[in-house]
């Protein structure tokens, strides 16, 4: 899902000419430099943020309607979104294309959530870091080895589809989208065997 999110980024990143569909850090920022140089790229910015924001809402709220397993649903939804995101700029909507593109992204981010809370982000990786360099500490006092592993996986999973992203988008445009749909719809009926039903009791053994 990381290598997802980063590919999805970086095709995003190309057809709106520097600007994110899931890092809103990056989004937030040119935000606030775009308040100074130029309302265009204000209000660009503000859109994908609240395209994002709105995409959140909806994953979360769908984990409330489906409550028992919400994660086939959810990824379902986020296959459909980025099916029409291809649709879209292939057909020359490329800002539309755009804000659905984070509507997913943000959706996306509550597929990994427990409590109500997002227990590991997909799109954003600054937190990542920071616990792979405090692993890495943690390793050289001989306290924790390893445990930042996981977490540089994860980078290096958005980095990958980041790439990936980036040459598939210039050999065949805005129409790479669709494999990153394809592969999305994939995870949704393996989400089945992955997470487990919400709400199942064990089974009791029975007297014969």
């Amino acid at each position: 899902m990381a290598a997802v999110a980063g590919y999805v980024d970086a095709v995003g990143f190309l057809i709106t000419g520097g600007y994110f569909v899931s890092f809103m850090s990056g989004n937030s920022t040119r935000l606030g430099v775009g308040l100074l140089r130029g309302l265009d790229e204000a209000l660009l910015a503000a859109s994908l943020i609240t395209a994002f924001i709105a995409g959140v809402v909806l994953g979360a709220s769908l984990r409330r309607v489906r409550k028992r397993r919400p994660e086939p649903s959810i990824l379902t939804l986020l296959a459909a979104l980025l099916a029409l995101c291809g649709y879209l700029a292939t057909h020359g909507l490329e800002l539309p294309a755009a804000l659905l593109l984070a509507l997913a992204m943000g959706a996306e981010n509550t597929i990994f959530a427990e409590g109500g809370e997002v227990r590991l982000g997909l799109t954003y990786m600054t937190g990542a870091l920071v616990k792979v360099g405090k692993g890495i500490a943690s390793t050289l006092f001989r306290e924790e080895p390893y445990l930042w592993a996981p977490h540089l996986l994860l980078w290096l999973g958005l980095v990958a589809g980041g790439a990936l992203g980036a040459a598939l988008y210039n050999q065949l445009g805005a129409t790479a989208l669709w494999f990153a749909a394809g592969a999305v719809a994939l995870m949704a009926p393996a989400s089945l065997t992955i997470f487990p039903r919400r709400g199942d009791q064990p089974s009791q053994p029975q007297d014969f």
